[in-house]
C-alpha cells in the first residue's frame, strides 16, 4: 500500500490496551485519519488480537481469540492499527497461527490489509502536519515491534520532525527493549523493572519534557517507572500528541 493507492475508507483496530488504558489515543488516531478525508469504520465486535496467549504458547486459546478478529475485521478496507506490536501480531503471526486450518486464507487476507498508524499517515497518506503548539522537546521511544517486526520506526520520527515547534531527541541505547514485552513483564518482573528503569533514566537524561511512542504497552511501562523514580517527564501516545499539536 502506498500513496499511489490512497484508500477511501479504512477500519481501525483499536487494541485492548488502548481501549482499557488510553482510549483518547484511539480516538485521536481516528480523528487524524478522518481529517485527511478518509472514512473510518470501527468494528464494535473487535477484542484482543490474541498476542498474550500466543506469546505464552497457548495456540488454541490464541486462535479462539483471533477468530473473533477475523470475523470483526472482514472486508477489503485497510486495517489501521495504532500499535506496532498488535499490527505485527495481525500481519505476521496470524498466517502462522492459522496455517493448515480452515481459516488460513482468511488470516492471510487480513494480514495483507494491516498497516501501522504512523506508517499509514506518513507513507500512505503523506500527511502534512501544521504545528499549532508551543516549543517542546520530545523523546521518541520506538518499540521492538516498530523497529524490527513492522520496520515502521522511520515513519514515527518523520511525523514528529514535521512539526516545526518540536525538538526531537533520541535517548541513549534507543534500540533496546523497554522491558515490557507483554507477558515477559509478568514472568520476569525483576528483569523487566531493571530494563524499564534503565530506559526511563536515559529518557530523563535527554532533558525531554515528554516521551511519546506508538505502543501503549511501552508507554504504560515507562510512564509508571518514571513516576515511581521521580524522573519528571510525561508520556503520551503519538496519535494523541499529533492530534493535540495540530489543532488550531
Amino acid at each position: 500500500m502506498s500513496a499511489r493507492n490512497r484508500p477511501d475508507a479504512v477500519m481501525v483496530f483499536g487494541t485492548c490496551l488502548i481501549d482499557l488504558v488510553d482510549p483518547e489515543a484511539g480516538l485521536a488516531a481516528m480523528r487524524l485519519i478522518r481529517r485527511e478525508g478518509i472514512r473510518v469504520r470501527f468494528p464494535q465486535a473487535q477484542t484482543c488480537c490474541g498476542q498474550p496467549a500466543y506469546n505464552s504458547g497457548y495456540r488454541a486459546d490464541a486462535r479462539r481469540v483471533a477468530r473473533q478478529q477475523l470475523a470483526a475485521l472482514a472486508g477489503d478496507e485497510p486495517v489501521v492499527v495504532p500499535s506496532a506490536s498488535c499490527a505485527g501480531m495481525l500481519r505476521h503471526h496470524y498466517p502462522r497461527l492459522f496455517a493448515g486450518t480452515a481459516d488460513q486464507a482468511l488470516a492471510e487476507a487480513l494480514a495483507e490489509r494491516v498497516v501501522e498508524l504512523c506508517d499509514f499517515l506518513h507513507r500512505v497518506l503523506a500527511v502534512r502536519l501544521v504545528d499549532q503548539g508551543p516549543p517542546v522537546t520530545v523523546a521518541l521511544h520506538q518499540s521492538c515491534s516498530a523497529r524490527r517486526e513492522m520496520a515502521v520506526a522511520p515513519a514515527a520520527a518523520a511525523l514528529l520532525r514535521g512539526l516545526s515547534q518540536v525538538t526531537l531527541v533520541e535517548p541513549d541505547h534507543a534500540h533496546e527493549c523497554c522491558g515490557f514485552g507483554g507477558t515477559f513483564a509478568v514472568k520476569e518482573p525483576e528483569i523487566s523493572a531493571a530494563m524499564a528503569l534503565d530506559k526511563a533514566q536515559a529518557v530523563a537524561a535527554t532533558g525531554a519534557e515528554l516521551l511519546v511512542s506508538q505502543d501503549c504497552g511501552c508507554l504504560v511501562n515507562l510512564a509508571g517507572t518514571a513516576q515511581k523514580a521521580g524522573l519528571g517527564f510525561q508520556a503520551q501516545h503519538i496519535a494523541d500528541f499529533l492530534w493535540q499539536r495540530t489543532q488550531p
